[in-house]
């Protein structure tokens, strides 16, 4: 990978640094493929058990870089958006459909795309200084990476249609409020740690139920009540195969504190 984005691995969990400071990490085409590459790869290694995405330096990301943008709208292409295509769709589907947990690490400013990709986590630690900002209509675009299936769920449709029309940044407090924080820090240097450690509980336990729980939800949310009991079924019966499912079972009934490895 190059040093837009940086991977580290520590007992499970894999850190990726959206690393582009000077630009407030915003996604130029180097860094979206990097990204999008890198979480195709870790969604088959099996050394992953949990993820957590985070930003270098102030902000978390924030969001497509206007400035190569503005390039590629002066180029005369014919599709101007095709990024959304190439690399935010599969960004937002490899994500929302991880098999692991993720774990965003919002410190600062999430915004547009950057907004996109920390509610498609299923956890996010934010700081004081954490603010997210739908900001595509801002620039005379819809919302894309996912935010119109990801804002309805978390805030309810009144509200995403609010945040996506008006494109006003809503503070940490109110982020929390709103659920698109799971937990807010008291400082901005604990985001990172703080979700390293979210991330090391979750990688520390059932991971293919995990992976489940997630595809159940998915399907749940907003599916029928009949396709809802289908993915139950389906990921009881691939849960109940696990070795982490008969051991911790054996562990429970001899009172003993269950070790997951993730198989």
């Amino acid at each position: 990978m190059t040093d837009v984005l940086l991977i580290n691995r520590a007992d499970g969990v894999v850190t990726l640094t959206l690393n582009r400071p000077d630009s407030l990490n915003s996604f130029d085409r180097t860094l979206k493929e990097s990204l999008r590459d890198a979480l195709a790869e870790l969604g088959n290694d099996e050394s992953c058990r949990a993820l957590v995405i985070t930003g270098a330096g102030r902000a978390f990301c924030a969001g497509q870089d206007l400035v190569e943008h503005v390039g590629v709208l002066e180029s005369g292409t014919r599709d101007p958006l095709a990024t959304v295509h190439e690399h935010f769709n599969p960004i937002a589907t490899l994500l929302g459909e991880f098999p692991r947990p993720v774990v965003a690490a919002v410190r600062g400013m999430a915004a547009g795309a950057g907004a996109s990709v920390a509610l498609l986590a299923d956890f996010r630690i934010g700081g004081p200084k954490t603010s997210f900002l739908m900001a595509f209509a801002n620039v005379g675009l819809a919302g894309d990476t996912g935010a119109s299936w990801t804002l309805p769920r978390l805030v309810g449709h009144a509200k995403a249609t609010e945040l996506l029309m008006l494109a006003t940044p809503v503070a940490a407090e109110e982020a929390l409020r709103l659920g698109l924080l799971t937990r807010l820090v008291d400082t901005d240097e604990q985001v990172l740690t703080t979700a390293q450690e979210f991330a090391a509980r979750l990688a520390a336990g059932p991971t293919v139920a995990y992976g489940q729980i997630k595809r159940q939800l998915r399907i749940g949310g907003t599916g029928t009540l009949a396709q809802a009991l289908a993915a139950e079924a389906h990921a009881q019966g691939v849960s109940g195969a696990t070795a982490d499912h008969r051991n911790a079972t054996a562990s429970f009934v001899r009172k003993e504190k269950p070790v997951f490895d993730g198989r």
